[in-house]
């Protein structure tokens, strides 16, 4: 069932799920319960109201296992496996024409799959704004008196 513990303890079907909106420039983080997601692959649209995000459209961009393993676009499934590349996610070469053999996750959303990237594709226009859909405050509101208190006193 979606949400239970596996043997180890952990629950299962909860990502952190970083979305990314081109128009506005801005990414937002956020752990949520997405269960539906398992399945969706790199490349494909769902509606942003399995996360919250009523009057938006996401799509999968990548993501990556507990151990750090990137997602590939193009590798059927969830498992993980070892490819020979030459660019691309997982694998930055230090000069041209060389390839090695790395350990990449397919492109299917599993249960495996710690993090999910996702980016606005469409929104409604009477849509609310993310931070307010998610419940996040804004950055110039998150910093603390006490920081600028000392800011101020710097600049004295």
């Amino acid at each position: 069932m979606p949400g239970d513990e596996n043997d180890l303890g952990e629950v299962i079907g909860i990502f952190k799920i970083c979305i990314s909106d081109p128009v506005e420039g801005n990414a937002w983080q956020v752990e949520k319960e997405a269960t539906p997601l398992i399945g969706t692959k790199i490349g494909e649209e769902f509606n942003g109201s399995l996360i919250g995000l009523e009057g938006y459209t996401l799509e999968v961009t990548g993501g990556s296992d507990e151990d750090g393993f990137p997602m590939r676009k193009g590798l059927g499934g969830g498992g993980r496996r070892k490819v020979l590349m030459k660019k691309g996610p997982g694998y930055r070469p230090k000069g041209k024409g060389i390839k090695r053999r790395k350990s990449v996750r397919g492109e299917a959303v599993s249960d495996e799959i710690v993090q999910v990237n996702a980016k606005v594709v469409e929104r409604d226009d009477d849509a609310q704004s993310i931070p307010e859909l998610l419940g996040i405050e804004k950055d110039s509101e998150d910093e603390p008196e006490e920081d600028q208190e000392e800011n101020e006193e710097k600049e004295e």
